[in-house]
C-alpha cells in the first residue's frame, strides 16, 4: 500500500509542475503585444476615435515625455556650464556686480522650476508604468487627449485642478 500512495504524490507533483509552467506563458503573451505598438511613427497623433490609454496612447506620451526630459536636462546642465564661467569675471563696479548676481538669481529660479518639472515627468512616467496615466487622481475620469497633448504631466482634469488651485489659494491666505 504505500508504494501505490507514493505513485499517487509524484503524479500531484507533476501536475503542480504542469500548471506553473502555464503561468509564464500567460505573462508572456502580454509581453509581445507590447512588442507591436511600441514602433509607432515619429508624427503620430492619437486621435479620439482610438480607444482612451491604448498602447498606442501609451507609448506616445512616453516617448514624448522622455524627449522633454532629455531637453530640460540637457538645458539645466548648459546654464549650469554657462553660468560657472561668468564666475571668473568679477567686476569692480557695484551695478555690474549686482546686475551679474540678479541675472543668476533669475538663472538658478529658472533651473529649479526645471528640476521641479524633470520630477513632474518621473512621476508621469511611472503612472504610465503603472496604468494610471491619462486618469485624473482625485475623481478616476479620463483628463482627456487634448489636456495631455497640452500638459503631458496632468494628473487632473480640468475641474480638478480648478479645486486644487482654489484649495491652495485658500490656504495661502491662511
Amino acid at each position: 500500500m504505500p508504494k501505490t500512495s507514493k505513485a499517487k504524490k509524484k503524479v500531484k507533483k507533476v501536475k503542480v509542475k504542469s500548471s506553473s509552467k502555464a503561468k509564464p506563458k500567460v505573462v508572456s503573451k502580454p509581453k509581445e503585444t507590447n512588442k507591436g505598438p511600441i514602433k509607432i511613427s515619429k508624427t503620430y497623433i492619437p486621435k479620439d476615435t482610438e480607444k482612451y490609454m491604448c498602447e498606442k496612447h501609451k507609448v506616445f506620451f512616453r516617448m514624448k515625455l522622455q524627449e522633454w526630459k532629455k531637453e530640460l536636462i540637457k538645458a539645466n546642465n548648459e546654464a549650469l556650464y554657462n553660468g560657472s564661467m561668468d564666475d571668473n569675471s568679477i567686476s569692480a563696479d557695484i551695478v555690474d556686480q549686482a546686475s551679474s548676481y540678479t541675472d543668476k538669481n533669475v538663472e538658478m529660479k529658472a533651473i529649479n522650476r526645471q528640476i521641479k518639472l524633470i520630477s513632474e515627468i518621473d512621476k508621469a512616467l511611472g503612472r504610465i508604468r503603472e496604468d494610471t496615466y491619462g486618469y485624473c487622481l482625485d475623481t478616476a475620469e479620463p483628463i482627456g487627449l487634448k489636456r495631455l497633448m497640452a500638459r503631458p504631466v496632468a494628473k487632473y482634469t480640468i475641474a480638478a485642478q480648478e479645486k486644487h488651485e482654489k484649495d491652495e489659494k485658500v490656504h495661502a491666505d491662511d
